[in-house]
């Protein structure tokens, strides 16, 4: 929807290509893609690779465990303890889970839906991911419960990039930069949550139980 919005304000013709998490910096370095707009934190690491135009949502971190385990009382970080997992090649994954004392850290997940179905079918207790995976996720799994830590002093610890996520495009290309930023910047965190609320409202839901 994000990428619709700005091919409408740029007069651009819009093209979606599928490709698995793992393929996405790859596809932009040799630009099989223009751009990336698919949840990626504007990281340090990343930016390394890629220039970023952005950011276009504000992504708090959430855990979700079954609405009737013990955990689902959990107040913060702490008292969360168990078999746990994340989508691999995330800042859920290589940075949040590592901050649980008590998490016993399973195999990374290698998509959503996977990490999800690990949870449903209680392979893990519970899982670490952001604020719009966890809603789309309890709207497909009502027996799912969001954990939201954010504002207590017992939550994860994380910068400014681990939250911003960003369109990602081929380093150097400046104007499309440019261009990315131009839409975006008229835009409001308000903005942004909206679009967001209401790409989870009509997504189909077997985009998490593939």
């Amino acid at each position: 929807m994000m990428a619709k919005k700005i091919c409408e304000e740029l007069g651009c013709e819009l093209e979606i290509v599928r490709l698995k998490w793992d393929s996405l910096v790859p596809a932009v370095q040799t630009g099989q893609v223009d751009a990336v707009i698919a949840g990626q934190s504007m990281t340090e690491e990343r930016s390394e690779q890629v220039d970023f135009a952005g950011p276009y949502y504000y992504a708090s971190i959430y855990c979700v465990t079954k609405a009737d385990s013990p955990l689902a009382n959990a107040k913060g970080i702490s008292e969360m303890s168990g078999k746990a997992t994340a989508q691999q090649s995330t800042i859920w994954y290589d940075k949040c889970l590592p901050q649980i004392a008590n998490a016993d850290v399973q195999t990374a997940s290698e998509s959503a839906p996977a990490m999800l179905m690990a949870l449903e079918t209680n392979t893990v207790d519970f899982i670490v991911t952001d604020k719009p995976t966890s809603l789309a996720a309890v709207a497909v799994y009502p027996d799912m419960k969001i954990l939201d830590f954010n504002e207590t002093d017992d939550n994860f610890v994380l910068d400014e990039g681990d939250i911003n996520i960003g369109i990602s495009i081929m380093k150097g290309n400046a104007t499309l930069q440019e261009q990315l930023n131009s839409v975006l910047s008229k835009m409001t965190a308000e903005d942004f949550d909206a679009l967001m609320d209401e790409a989870i409202a009509i997504q189909p839901n077997n985009t998490w139980t593939e």
